[in-house]
């Protein structure tokens, strides 16, 4: 059974807004269908399918444009599809080295905090000012 969606339906079934939908349909996302002469617009299938493959693209830490560039290179070879993986993938890795180091210094700070007298000047709050402990 071809199944048809109005918009509003269509984001239910997908789970989103129904702006999210237009917002879509205006970055050339989601096909927006013709209007009939009477009555609604009515969205495929295939429009859920593209909507939920956004939604996971999106959830993988894809933007927009590079789901663009994903859908555009939907039916290309898996090398180019690959290579924009691999881009995101080192991204991830540098956000992920980033994390890490900002995990070090906080737990250091924190550390700092616990073993400081309670009359002392905090240590998080100084390693924040400007200038601190630099002449």
């Amino acid at each position: 059974m071809n199944r048809s969606f109005t918009i509003g339906q269509l984001a239910i079934a997908a789970d989103v807004n129904v702006e999210t939908i237009r917002y879509y349909e205006r970055r050339g996302l989601v096909a927006q269908p013709p209007k009939p002469a009477a009555g609604y617009r009515t969205y495929s299938k295939d429009a859920l399918a593209r909507i939920l493959f956004i939604k996971r693209a999106q959830e993988l830490g894809f933007t927009l444009e590079e789901i663009d560039n994903l859908l555009s290179l939907g039916d290309s070879h898996c090398a180019e599809v690959q290579e924009l993986a691999e881009g995101k993938l080192a991204s991830v890795r540098a956000k992920i080295n980033d994390l890490c180091r900002l995990e070090r210094v906080l737990a250091e700070l924190v550390t700092q905090c616990r073993i400081n007298p309670e009359n002392a000047a905090c240590p998080i709050v100084e390693s924040l000012q400007p200038d601190s402990g630099q002449s």
